[in-house]
């Protein structure tokens, strides 16, 4: 079960020097939290929260998701590292119990820099407003504000079809064990940069026809989401929630940015999803 993904590079021992910690809150990933900064700054690590080259999430899946949305301007300089602190987190490598471990790995052992691939989302508005851009680490869903989602959906520039129905959800490849599962989507390995668009419960009748399937389309394609009628739309991305007002159109892709785990030991991909929906 030994796993290759296409981006990956070998870090030297002692290349981190100032790491972050992002928690859950609660107070069992609270005393985790104490534990790791007093382990780290002990071995000379300096705690920054600004600028750091690890950032190490003590928590859940949505912890590690606060933690990516926290840092995305400084993916090309900062690792992240999961510490699961309930039930079994897809992100996490790490136990509890494996504080001590992680701790001397992160000081003293040679690691792999694994990078995965993100879901680019540009909005375009009506008015002189300017496009706004983000980054999903897991998923980016579409709805209607007010009524059912009525858009034409294009894919490199041309119509495929037009929907109506719930919703849309674009997902990345790690993000495809996520809600993109439970709409029936496929399990995609991360070494696969795409972006998958499933169907939340679309209509379809003798007048109105989608695909019905997921799509999963590659890096060079890009997809528009292009409303009908209403032009009001909220947006999910990953664990966040926003509104926003005469959109013209919403455009989803590979992001150009990808990002970094430390990965001090061997944890496959597929491992990760039997021990998560099998056990």
């Amino acid at each position: 079960m030994n796993e290759k993904p296409i981006y990956k590079k070998d870090v030297p021992a002692g290349s981190l020097k100032k790491f972050a910690i992002e928690n859950r809150g609660d107070s069992f990933s609270d005393t985790l939290r104490k534990q790791i900064f007093e382990k780290l700054t002990t071995h000379k690590l300096v705690y920054d929260e600004i600028h750091p080259d690890l950032v190490i999430s003590v928590g859940g899946d949505g912890t590690l998701l606060q933690a990516f949305h926290r840092y995305t301007d400084r993916l090309n300089e900062t690792a992240f590292v999961g510490v699961h602190t309930g039930h079994l987190g897809f992100y996490a490598d790490w136990t509890s119990e494996e504080v001590d471990d992680l701790v001397q790995s992160i000081v003293g052992k040679d690691f792999n820099s694994v990078e995965y691939p993100l879901l680019s989302v540009s909005i375009h508005y009506m008015n002189v407003q300017p496009s706004r851009h983000f980054l999903a680490l897991n998923e980016c869903t579409v709805r209607s504000v007010n009524e059912l989602l009525v858009a034409d959906v294009m894919i490199k520039d041309e119509k495929f079809e037009s929907f109506r129905g719930d919703g849309l959800c674009f997902s990345t490849p790690t993000g495809s064990t996520a809600y993109n599962k439970g709409l029936s989507g496929a399990i995609i390995h991360p070494s696969l940069p795409s972006v998958q668009l499933t169907e939340i419960a679309s209509i379809n009748n003798r007048v109105y026809r989608t695909v019905g399937s997921p799509l999963i389309l590659p890096e060079h394609h890009h997809c528009q989401v292009i409303p009908v009628a209403d032009r009001s739309f909220t947006l999910s991305l990953d664990h966040l929630s926003s509104i926003h007002d005469n959109v013209r159109q919403i455009e989803f892709g590979v992001a150009k940015e990808k990002i970094r785990f430390a990965r001090f030991r061997p944890l496959p991909f597929w491992r990760r999803v039997r021990d998560a929906f099998i056990g």
